[in-house]
């Protein structure tokens, strides 16, 4: 299988050599915003730092405050319309994005032209990454409305010479028409989508598993890290199924491999990443990642804590990089676990154990109390088997593997919810 670099220098350099471009891309970040960045001026400046040389080592990243959410957020609530994170004068920035919301109010994003470029370039590891290049057909099965999703990856297509197909403004039927009779070869869009759109498919009469489509490039939630969902991924279409990860606030900055060995590279050479054991701060293996980018000068982040609990690897991978990896990806999220009776549970094994079951359609979970005693709820979609056969069989694998039984419900089919987006399948009422 060939192997694809954007920056095989980079990419397959010692530790060293990344840190070594990492510090310099911090102190060239650190130069251009202290002066007139409002936002980190005085963050920064309250944590006693005055000036880029103060960083003489990658470590001493440490020395700087961390950066959370809801700070941006209020930011932009308190100096309206965009905040005072702003590195330029407000006619540098050429475009605009906004968060889903779907944890609160959203978030405004703004990029300069060079911020832009700098996407583009993270969206081109990513693409080369998987095998992308000259020749290949990428469908974009996406609204492309304000939440950045993979407006990135459509610029980064063209930058690695690979032909876009935009599926903006269609239904279902018709994005899998238009991939169809263009002989796309790749499709990129949220996991739950892909299913979804084999589903819709499925109704048609239409075998997406006879399509052209061998890889599906997927972010905007854990599914394609998550072993059952990226199964029945790619059994389902009969293709193999990537993982991205990437935030609005942050930039695109993780890929999988066409060796699929197991994690996700994280791109080293445009970011500073950290795993820190959420209670104390300290370095981990497992924890939560932090992410500083290096590239997003306009309206950057530093130490930014993602909420994602991942598990890093930092050996090297069969496909000769030496990025550091998450193994298994994002597995979720640190402030996502429920404790439903004394038991942490997370939703993405939840998920892993549902998918399994391949006459599930859809699902989704709710937790409430219940005369003071924790209760889960798990609704299900059955097509093509006994339903009461397998909710059973669900309710008693989810007893093996978390040590609860749920209640399983089997409801009508296509009365739960389809996303094209982030998912929203877990409610925990009790709040």
């Amino acid at each position: 299988m060939e192997i694809k670099y954007w920056n095989k220098e980079l990419e397959t350099a010692e530790r060293e050599k990344i840190e070594a471009h990492q510090l310099s891309g911090l102190q060239h970040l650190l130069g251009k915003m202290l002066d007139s960045n409002a936002f980190y001026k005085k963050k920064l400046g309250e944590a006693g730092i005055k000036g880029a040389s103060e960083i003489q080592k990658i470590e001493d990243i440490a020395h700087l405050p961390f950066t959370l959410k809801k700070e941006l957020v209020a930011d932009q609530a308190e100096n309206p319309l965009f905040g005072t994170n702003l590195t330029y004068p407000l006619e540098r920035y050429v475009k605009f994005h906004q968060t889903s919301g779907t944890t609160g109010r959203p978030y405004r994003c703004l990029d300069t032209e060079e911020d832009w470029q700098w996407w583009t370039r993270c969206w081109s590891y990513i693409l080369t990454g998987v095998g992308v290049g000259p020749g290949d057909r990428l469908y974009f099965a996406f609204s492309f409305g304000p939440f950045v999703g993979f407006w990135g990856g459509f610029e980064g297509a063209r930058a690695v010479g690979a032909m876009t197909i935009p599926g903006g403004g269609l239904g279902s039927i018709p994005r899998l028409q238009s991939l169809m009779d263009n002989e796309a070869n790749t499709l990129v869009c949220t996991p739950s989508y892909a299913l979804r759109l084999a589903e819709e498919a499925r109704e048609a009469g239409i075998d997406v598993s006879k399509t052209s489509i061998t890889r599906l490039v997927h972010a905007g939630e854990p599914g394609a890290s998550i072993p059952a969902t990226k199964k029945r991924i790619e059994d389902t279409w009969g293709a193999k199924c990537f993982d991205h990860h990437g935030m609005t606030e942050v930039g695109a900055m993780s890929f999988e491999c066409v060796l699929q060995t197991g994690g996700i590279h994280l791109i080293e050479a445009e970011y500073v990443f950290e795993v820190l054991d959420p209670v104390t701060h300290k370095p981990a293996d497992e924890g939560e990642l932090v992410v500083t980018n290096l590239g997003r000068i306009g309206m950057p982040v530093i130490r930014y804590r993602t909420g994602d609990r991942v598990k890093l690897n930092r050996e090297r991978c069969e496909c000769g990089r030496t990025f550091a990896r998450l193994q298994g990806g994002m597995m979720g999220r640190v402030d996502d676990m429920l404790i439903v009776r004394g038991i942490n549970v997370f939703p993405t094994a939840i998920e892993n154990i549902v998918r399994e079951f391949s006459a599930v359609e859809e699902f989704s979970v709710e937790v409430y109390r219940k005369r003071e005693m924790d209760e889960m709820e798990v609704k299900i979609e059955v097509v093509g088997a006994e339903p009461a056969a397998v909710a059973s069989a669900l309710a008693s694998e989810m007893q093996k593997r978390l040590a609860f039984r749920p209640t399983v419900t089997v409801v009508p089919a296509s009365t739960l919810p389809r996303f094209e987006l982030k998912s929203k399948r877990f409610f925990d009422k009790r709040k």
